[in-house]
């Protein structure tokens, strides 16, 4: 008998049934893609920038050493994430998540502008890649309370069965942001040179964020909370006395461990292929395997360019499918092509590198499109936010955002250019086992919320709904402006 919440029924924990206003959700979905845009449009220009960033701000180290301090600059902002995913985190599950998703794209949008106003350390000396490491710093605290969050704002939105195909759309986002920052470098360098990118241009794209940024907080804050958190009786929300549940950090943290131990995991190998993809592949081509700039440049935006086209399929794909197979295809083609993969890379020619780039990118889009589904999925309601965004910024600080740097330090190390192949595979043995392990969520409530069936086009009721809550006590008014709770079967 599978335990899967058909359409219009109530949940296997009895927890009845929700509709959710499709336009509310469409929007849901795009503000928290834009968010994500922000964060990742930031990668892609320090990416892209990484051996200009070494130049003016580390000038008198050599080459190989300005890379190796700007990938520890980069990784620190890692670091500061797990703190950021503490305090965002529950902070999310007590006064909800749109307020806190407003502030994350706040502070966010700003760190990023503030780089492109540091002096060089030609004008400032040492100061300078302090004051990078400290704007890199407030980054890596703000975006410890955004994927999370974004991930569990959509999940909470989205009906189940399309829970794959609208989540994988925050990739969409992710992949968007990136392509917009390493484009952006790459017309300027085409456009300008190196020289002139050096000595300004380079600030140019960091400044473009707070722009986008404003966007994003605009249509942040004309949100609706999630229809999920809202309704939820038993979470660490002030009551209507003004009290709250304590116990809050311990329940999130060691009443999850299970749970957040598969979700490092998950986490592990999605990011070691996404930052080895995205953060390094630029400076490997470039610094490594001696090939022009702008090739570089151009064909891993071409792989991103593909991962755009595709991302969302992958999404619909883990709904009809469901997450595991496709996550467990993902880990296997780490193990089984990243090898492959590497050799292209280094055959030299246009067509056998851009073969290469592609083939990490499809390893990788199987899971930019089924693991935003599939994170949510580990916790319940009352601690999804805490829970997922520690994990999460656990598993990306100590995995994630240090694999440029353990690449580049293997190769350093070991001479041998397909040493970056090995970390992609031990990667992928990682995938394999937390999905042998993780139970299939497609196609059902999320763990301790309502069923949630797909919604009619058009807008549902307004104004203020009596309906019973989820302990069975009738006659509670909620007012809600984008989700009715359904009839259940009796």
């Amino acid at each position: 008998m599978s335990d899967t919440a058909p359409d219009g029924g109530a949940s296997p924990d009895g927890r009845g049934t929700l509709s959710t206003d499709h336009h509310a959700t469409r929007k849901a979905v795009t503000a928290a893609a834009i968010g994500n845009a922000t964060e990742w449009y930031d990668f892609g220009v320090y990416s892209y920038l990484a051996v200009t960033i070494g130049l003016v701000f580390y000038p008198s180290q050599s080459g190989g050493v300005q890379l190796i301090a700007t990938f520890t600059t980069f990784a620190a902002a890692f670091l500061v994430r797990p703190l950021g995913g503490m305090f965002f985190g529950p902070l999310g599950d007590r006064v909800g998540r749109k307020q806190v998703l407003a502030f994350t794209m706040l502070l966010m949008a700003v760190s990023t502008f503030s780089i492109g106003l540091i002096p060089s350390a030609a004008d400032i000396g040492i100061a300078a890649p302090i004051l990078l490491l400290v704007a890199r710093m407030f980054q890596g605290f703000s975006t410890g309370g955004e994927y999370g969050g974004a991930t569990t704002f959509i999940a909470e939105y989205a009906p189940d069965r399309r829970r794959g195909f609208l989540a994988s759309w925050l990739e969409f986002g992710t992949v968007s942001g990136y392509v917009g920052g390493a484009s952006i470098v790459t017309l300027m360098t085409v456009a300008l040179g190196s020289e002139a990118m050096q000595d300004w241009g380079w600030r140019v794209p960091f400044l473009l964020a707070l722009p986008l940024g404003a966007i994003g907080l605009y249509l942040r804050i004309k949100l609706e909370e999630t229809p999920v958190f809202a309704e939820n009786t038993d979470g660490f929300a002030k009551d209507s006395e003004g009290d709250r549940r304590k116990g809050q950090l311990r329940e999130t943290i060691v009443g999850q461990w299970p749970a957040i131990l598969m979700c490092v995991g998950l986490v592990l190998v999605f990011n070691v292929n996404n930052y080895m993809v995205t953060a390094y592949l630029p400076t490997y081509l470039d610094a490594e395997l001696g090939y022009s700039t702008a090739m570089g440049l151009v064909v891993t935006l071409g792989a991103m360019v593909f991962m755009l086209a595709t991302v969302t399929t992958f999404g619909r794909l883990s709904d009809r499918v469901g997450r595991r197979p496709v996550l467990l295809s993902g880990s296997l083609f780490a193990i089984v092509l990243s090898l492959p993969a590497f050799w292209l890379i280094q055959q030299g020619s246009l067509w056998a590198v851009g073969f290469g780039v592609v083939v990490l990118a499809i390893t990788l889009v199987h899971f930019s499109g089924a693991a935003p589904a599939a994170l949510p999925a580990f916790f319940p309601t009352k601690v999804r936010y805490g829970a997922l965004a520690i994990s999460f910024n656990l598993s990306v600080a100590l995995f994630g955002g240090t694999t440029p740097l353990v690449a580049e330090s293997l190769v350093q190390s070991t001479g041998n250019l397909y040493a970056p192949a090995w970390l992609v595979m031990g990667a992928g043995v990682v995938g394999v086992l937390v999905v042998w392990r993780m139970q299939e969520s497609a196609g059902r409530p999320l763990p301790g919320a309502p069923a949630i069936p797909v919604p009619e086009r058009g807008p549902v009721d307004r104004g203020p709904l009596p309906y019973p809550r989820p302990d069975g006590d009738a006659g509670v008014t909620v007012q809600r402006s984008n989700v009715r709770r359904l009839p259940t079967d009796s």
